[in-house]
């Protein structure tokens, strides 16, 4: 990669000495074996912890009642940041989100589980049919204000 088109800055993050960051996160196990964790930019510190929403994720879509989920974190006094669960359900149910809590913290350590879930419609997404991580982020966090 020479650069980004017309993003110097972007392009000096990106490029280290002659290594392009990517911010791909990952960890090798016994046998040598590289497994893909999550983006850096993505991953939530909560009260000192590392939280990868990919993990988080990955518990709550295995609900039966789960189509989808993204999750982020959110700011938060005491603990810096939150986990926070934005969900999609394969049909309308109410009061799946203490449900979804205990089905979380069944299967993650307590700093994991999302202190925050809200029912979605509809995830955000771009034009190749990505959820756009920051934009569910800053949706939230504007109709928090």
């Amino acid at each position: 990669m020479q650069g980004y088109l017309n993003e110097p800055e972007l392009t000096a993050v990106a490029k280290r000495n002659g290594w392009l960051m990517t911010g791909d996160m990952g960890k090798m196990d016994q046998n040598g074996y590289l497994y893909l964790v999550d983006r850096k930019q993505f991953m939530i510190i909560s009260g000192g912890y590392n939280v990868y929403p990919i993990e988080v994720e990955n518990v709550i879509a295995a609900h039966p009642a789960v189509l989808e989920v993204c999750v982020f974190g959110v700011p938060d006094p005491h603990w810096g940041e939150a986990v926070h669960a934005a969900v999609v359900l394969r049909d309308s149910q109410d009061g799946l989100t203490e449900e979804l809590r205990a089905w979380a913290r069944e299967r993650l350590a307590k700093y994991k589980v999302p202190k925050s879930i809200e029912m979605r419609d509809a995830l955000i997404r771009g034009g190749t049919g990505k959820i756009l991580k920051r934009a569910e982020r800053d949706r939230f966090l504007a109709l928090k204000s």
